[in-house]
């Protein structure tokens, strides 16, 4: 009379479906690998991490991170998590297509706020997508190093959406 239910996966098949999702995701971005960014995952949230090296430097006076570092840090937090985004809801449902990178959404603009000197420390950043339609999104990223209520960067970015059969 009723159907049989569906056994869940266990854990460890679903932990290993979602951390190879997030490493192809990354790994579509080479810049990021020459940064040393990484992201940490719990659950369906991530935070990006830049790891100090005397490379990320840009004035070796202060010493502060460079600018354009800070930038594409941002940026990629922003880009990975559009990217999370497209891919999570398709992943969590076992759809076998959703194991397949998406193409990446192309930068509209990219609004960087400065707040203060990236100090040469870890740097660490969360992004949130204020709107996700079928062709634009809005996304903001926070960065920050040592106290997450005390940012030292933050950008607003927009994004051309790919097309559902890229």
């Amino acid at each position: 009379m009723g159907s049989k239910s569906r056994r869940p996966e266990p854990v460890q098949v679903v932990k290993q479906r979602r951390d190879e999702a997030l490493r192809s995701l990354v790994s579509g971005i080479p810049y990021m690998t020459w940064l040393g960014i990484t992201f940490e995952r719990r659950g369906d949230e991530l935070t990006a991490i830049l790891p100090y090296d005397e490379k990320l430097i840009g004035n070796p006076m202060i010493p502060a991170l460079h600018g354009g570092v800070t930038a594409a840090f941002l940026e990629s937090t922003a880009l990975i998590e559009l990217g999370w985004s497209m891919l999570w809801p398709g992943m969590e449902s076992g759809d076998e297509r959703a194991s397949t990178t998406p193409a990446m959404p192309k930068t509209i603009d990219f609004t960087v706020d400065y707040l203060r000197a990236g100090l040469p420390r870890d740097a660490y950043a969360r992004a949130r997508v204020n709107r996700s339609g079928r062709r634009y999104a809005s996304v903001h990223v926070e960065a920050w190093q040592d106290n997450r209520s005390r940012l030292y960067a933050q950008a607003t970015g927009h994004f051309l959406m790919p097309a559902p059969d890229e």
